[in-house]
């Protein structure tokens, strides 16, 4: 027999559990599942956090950073990177030499948004196969635009 305290302890518990299934819009019936569900709604959350962030980085940038110099920010997120690329001048190709340095390094792209209007904007989540940082990944990135704008420069002359 449960003594009064276990149970009102008991019930508190599945009271909480009842309010975490409804905050994570949870189908979810056993107090394991409901659990797992909150996992990954909160996980779902943190990259939404991540991605609002460069979003918010990147009007900052746009708007004080008025010369030709691209923005380019790399965060690690699990096993892979969030890209972000800025720059307020597009030059023909420069997606596909940023895609094919990613290439390069292992990286497949699982998510991207890209605009290439007169302004160029990246965003895209790459699962990460080898050992690379964020630095590499930067580093590369920046290469496939120099190489871009280096190009185009070239077939102008």
């Amino acid at each position: 027999m449960m003594s009064r305290e276990r149970k009102k302890a008991a019930g508190g518990l599945h009271e909480k559990l009842q309010i975490l299934r409804s905050i994570s819009h949870s189908r979810a019936l056993s107090d394991t599942s409901i659990i797992l569900d909150a996992s990954e709604y909160i996980k779902e959350l943190k990259q939404k956090v991540v991605r609002l962030k460069q979003e918010i980085a990147f009007e900052e940038a746009g708007a004080l950073n008025q010369n030709s110099s691209p923005t380019v920010t790399v965060e690690t997120l699990g096993h892979g990177f969030l890209v972000n690329v800025f720059s307020d001048k597009s030059c023909p190709g420069l997606l596909v030499s940023i895609l094919e340095a990613f290439d390069e390094l292992g990286l497949s792209v699982l998510e991207a948004t890209a605009s290439c209007a007169d302004t160029f904007r990246l965003e895209a989540v790459g699962g990460e196969v080898g050992n690379v940082d964020e630095h590499v990944v930067k580093q590369a990135v920046l290469q496939a635009i120099r190489n871009c704008s280096e190009g185009g420069r070239q077939q102008k002359e």
